[in-house]
């Protein structure tokens, strides 16, 4: 009989009658139970993370940062209620405590008092970090917590980029403030530069000034040496005179009140005729031509035009009189003063005019012939009258013309006020002149002490000129080298300005959030893996197949009795064990794959080859388990179950073998479940096929193996031992 007939008789046999029909049947959704409920029950945790209760504390205190409130714990609660990451329960810091401990809470989340405080600190003088405590507890949920710190990672991630911006945004808004104060600050060091400039020129000058004046310094002390030595002289004088003036002043300051106020009496009475001498002088000057006029009619009346001394020939009588007719006349107020001194002279040698009465006599034309000559005798004196009186017209017109001059006598008027005022003045202090003298003696002493202090002075003058000129040259050098150092500080100013950024509102905050979180990860997925159950799919599919396979040869021979008692050939007998079981196999791979991708939604990236390469999957496992059941009858369904748990430990389904311990690592490559897993990813998710078709040899490679080491089972199960008839244990 054929294999696929003794196949198709072995699956008759579960037909017929209930229990056949229902083992049949779990056969078929055993994998399907142990596979999609199991990716059923966690496909995906993350989504459903909210149903998590969770403890949260908020103690933040907050504080104020220069002006500004910080409440950074309330904003982390906030944004932990915005998330989907647990299901938050704000509650006390006890309250949380005993929840963790009794279960009702899987973790506690804690915002310290201090909190806003130190995550604050990093625009003050002592920064500090600012620690969230987060309290687990493993006996309730070990997987809760390293869930949690991936969460809580990004939490604080996302916090510390937070305060990073805030305190970042400072810098960058100081960095802006820094920019205008350079630039003012630049600003200023051109304004000292042209102030250094003008104190330069203005040092240069001073240096040329104190230069002058350390030489007039000198001369200012070789003058004020002299000063001292005369004002010592004058004060050696002045002490020796007031010792002999003294004496005089104390005996007789009476007779100098009294003659001081004589002369104040005079200088009054002279004042007050002096207003009355332009009036004298001006009738002085009227009345002395007159007389002349008269005396020149008189002598032309007695002695004629031509009379002797008039127009004498010069050797004639009378011209030889000194001082007669024929004299040449003076000038006023010269000669006048001389011709009236001779006229004077002239008049004291003449006898005394007698008192006897002289008998009238005719006058010069109607006299007698004989009296004429006694008429010109009289002539000479007559002509000295004349010009007597020619001489005092004229010096009282010049005395008219003086009195006239108002200017003179005003300050002549004055000068006599002043003379009066100094003469009472004197009057007054005349009791009092000693004590004058005393003062003036001290006054004289405290100037020739000041004389000599000034002496001194202007020698430490000169002394300290001289070092300020030494000091202004040197002034003048440094301020020399302030300005070049000025005009160095400015342009380094103006360039630091140029390289101080000044960002805008909006150039801070990208910058801000570049510098708050600097590394960014750029993930990329080559082929994705949308959630945990499509993750672990290519981990549970091999892992619910080889089950499938176990517990089928559970129920199914994996030798045909009846094929072995006949003698048929052992290659049928192995194939005529083994196709009942592969064709389960391939219905199972049917209805799981159809829960798994319409059930719980797993998408493949190739759906056809994911269910081909399983039916190549399920006929290698079937063959592998009817070789253990074949060869080591009842031992052999625990050498099964030995090899799956071999498998599931050593296929690298969750973590990557490379993290298991060296045994794992070296039974990897000799388990077909190895294979299976790695090529079910790249058929699901996506990826090269290279390992597909890898995983396919080696399946291909262990199904032939197997079926060839049953059918040589099958051969020796030909021959009937006592071991077969009555076996050691039976299951």
């Amino acid at each position: 009989m054929r294999s696929p007939r003794l196949a198709a008789l072995e699956l008759k046999r579960f037909g017929r009658g209930r229990l056949p029909r229902a083992a049949m049947a779990a056969m078929l959704l055993l994998p399907l139970l142990y596979g999609a409920l199991y990716l059923w029950s966690f496909w995906d945790p993350y989504e459903r993370l909210d149903k998590v209760p969770v403890a949260l504390v908020n103690e933040d205190q907050g504080t104020t940062v220069k002006g500004e409130r910080v409440e950074a714990g309330d904003d982390i609660v906030k944004g932990l209620h915005d998330s989907d990451s647990f299901d938050w329960h704000e509650t006390s810091a006890a309250e949380a405590r005993e929840g963790v401990e009794d279960g009702r809470y899987y973790l506690s989340l804690t915002v310290p008092a201090d909190f806003s405080k130190r995550v604050s600190s990093s625009s003050g003088d002592s920064p500090e970090t600012g620690a969230l405590k987060v309290r687990t507890n493993d006996a309730n949920n070990y997987i809760v917590g390293q869930i949690s710190r991936t969460v809580f990672s990004e939490l604080r991630a996302s916090a510390s980029s937070k305060v990073s911006r805030g305190f970042f945004d400072k810098i960058y808004v100081s960095f802006s403030t820094l920019h205008d104060k350079t630039a003012k600050a630049a600003e200023g060091a051109d304004e000292l530069g042209a102030g250094i400039g003008k104190a330069k020129k203005g040092a240069s000058r001073l240096k040329t000034g104190l230069g002058d004046a350390e030489e007039g310094s000198g001369s200012l002390k070789s003058g004020a040496g002299q000063v001292a030595a005369g004002t010592q002289k004058l004060a050696d004088k002045v002490n020796g005179a007031s010792d002999r003036v003294r004496p005089f002043l104390k005996a007789h300051s009476g007779d100098i009140g009294k003659a001081a106020r004589e002369v104040a009496r005079g200088s009054r009475t002279l004042k007050k005729n002096l207003e009355k001498l332009p009036g004298d002088a001006q009738r002085a000057q009227t009345d002395t031509r007159q007389a002349a006029d008269a005396l020149s009619k008189l002598y032309e009346a007695r002695c004629g035009k031509g009379a002797p001394g008039k127009d004498a020939p010069k050797g004639s009588p009378g011209t030889d009189v000194p001082g007669g007719p024929g004299a040449d006349a003076s000038p006023p107020g010269d000669g006048g003063s001389r011709s009236g001194g001779d006229g004077d002279s002239s008049g004291a040698q003449q006898p005394a005019p007698s008192t006897t009465p002289t008998p009238a006599r005719p006058s010069p034309d109607k006299a007698h012939p004989a009296e004429r000559p006694a008429a010109a005798d009289s002539c000479p004196e007559l002509k000295k009258a004349v010009d007597a009186a020619k001489r005092s017209a004229r010096v009282a017109a010049k005395v008219n013309g003086y009195v006239h001059n108002e200017q003179k006598l005003d300050e002549l008027g004055r000068h006599l006020d002043d003379l009066n005022r100094a003469a009472n003045d004197v009057a007054q202090r005349a009791p009092h002149l000693q004590e004058d003298v005393d003062s003036a003696v001290r006054q004289i002493n405290k100037l020739n002490k000041g004389a000599h202090k000034v002496s001194a002075g202007a020698g430490k003058l000169h002394s300290g000129l001289g070092r300020l000129a030494t000091g202004a040259a040197s002034l003048d050098g440094g301020l020399f080298k302030l300005a070049d150092g000025s005009g160095k500080l400015a342009g380094g100013l103006h360039n630091g300005a140029e390289q101080i950024p000044d960002y805008g509102k909006k150039e801070r905050h990208d910058r801000t959030g570049v510098m708050a979180d600097p590394v960014d990860l750029a993930a990329h997925k080559a082929h994705t893996a949308p959630n945990y159950g499509t993750g672990f799919a290519p981990y549970f599919i091999p892992l619910s197949l080889w089950v499938g396979a176990m517990i089928a040869y559970m129920l199914l021979q994996p030798l045909n009795r009846r094929a072995l008692a006949a003698g048929a050939p052992a290659w049928r007998i192995a194939l005529a064990g083994w196709l009942p079981v592969a064709a389960i196999g391939v219905a199972q791979v049917a209805a799981l794959m159809s829960v798994l991708h319409w059930g719980l939604g797993l998408q493949m990236a190739r759906g056809l080859a994911t269910v081909g390469f399983l039916t190549l999957v399920t006929a290698c496992f079937t063959a592998v388990v009817q070789f253990l059941n074949a060869r080591f009858g009842p031992a052999g369904r625990i050498l099964v179950l030995a090899m799956l748990m071999l498998q599931l430990t050593s296929a690298g389904g969750t973590y990557p073998i490379q993290t298991s311990p060296g045994f794992f690592n070296a039974i990897h490559p000799f388990l077909p479940m190895s294979y299976v897993v790695e090529g079910l990813r790249h058929l699901i998710t996506g990826g090269e096929l290279w390992p597909v078709w890898r995983a396919c040899l080696v399946l291909l490679a262990f199904t032939v193996g197997a079926l060839a080491l049953t059918a040589v089972t099958a051969r020796r199960k030909q021959v009937w031992t006592l071991d077969r008839l009555r076996p050691e244990i039976s299951l």
